[in-house]
């Protein structure tokens, strides 16, 4: 199964920024992207991949020790940014080292627990809320995100989330996410 580690935003910080990307969707070019739907919008924390059933179990108890050294931390959405001309996403402002740290613990969790993993990089924490398919520049869209800062909500959970891949091959179809685990920081 396809597995990531992440931090969920609650249901108003996804409802106020669903407010603030109904206003970037309807900029010019917006519809040569493809966006994310709301119920895609996470924070990924680590990437698994494809991860063998048997391993779930031993990955479960690591990833609960892991929110468990952790304490609850403020976030908030706030600004925007892109990966080169491939993705716009949202960013997070109020401790965002904290998250770093959660994602650092839940990618050793991982390894521990026998899952492959890729190379280490240095977490940027993002909500991705588009992508691009084409060539066209997204410093319009990035440049209207500037201004956005969403409430503050307190991170209180890291969860384990499947990804299920869409498959019917229609255009535009998105992943399917179901949350397979969670559990408390600081518990």
């Amino acid at each position: 199964m396809r597995l990531f580690a992440a931090v969920l935003p609650p249901a108003t910080a996804l409802a106020e920024l669903a407010g603030e990307v109904n206003k970037v969707r309807a900029l010019p070019g917006a519809d040569r992207l493809r966006w994310t739907g709301r119920a895609g919008w996470h924070f990924t924390l680590a990437f698994y991949g494809e991860v063998a059933e048997e391993l779930l179990p031993e990955l479960s108890r690591r990833l609960e020790r892991a929110a468990h050294r952790h304490h609850p931390f403020e976030l908030r959405l706030s600004g925007g940014g892109r990966f080169a001309r491939a993705v716009v996403w949202v960013g997070a402002e109020g401790d965002p080292e904290a998250m770093r740290r959660l994602a650092d613990s839940a990618a050793a969790g991982a390894r521990r627990a026998g899952v492959p993993m890729d190379e280490h990089r240095s977490y940027a924490p993002h909500l991705t809320i588009a992508r691009n398919r084409t060539h066209m520049t997204l410093s319009p869209f990035v440049d209207a995100l500037a201004e956005f800062e969403g409430s503050p909500w307190t991170v209180g959970e890291l969860s384990l989330v499947r990804s299920n891949l869409p498959v019917s091959g229609v255009e535009g179809e998105q992943p399917r996410y179901e949350t397979v685990g969670a559990w408390p920081l600081g518990a």
